[in-house]
């Protein structure tokens, strides 16, 4: 199962690396529960928009495992 979402930008840079925002507009535009990584750059900023961003042992933990 997909779903097809079209994000609208950031208005500015959120991540030290900005190719990580396209990672954030996505979670927001898909209305993300979480966003699961292991990228430093993302993790640093604990969560976006309400969306917690977290790595794969804390999300284990997240969904209940």
């Amino acid at each position: 199962m997909a779903e097809i979402v079209d994000p609208r930008p950031l208005p500015a840079p959120v991540s030290r690396d900005p190719d990580d925002d396209a990672i954030l507009v996505l979670a927001v535009a898909s209305h993300a529960d979480l966003v699961i990584s292991g990228d430093a750059d993302l993790l640093v900023l604990g969560a976006y928009d309400g969306i917690p961003i977290v790595d794969p042992a804390a999300a284990i933990a997240w969904l209940g495992g």
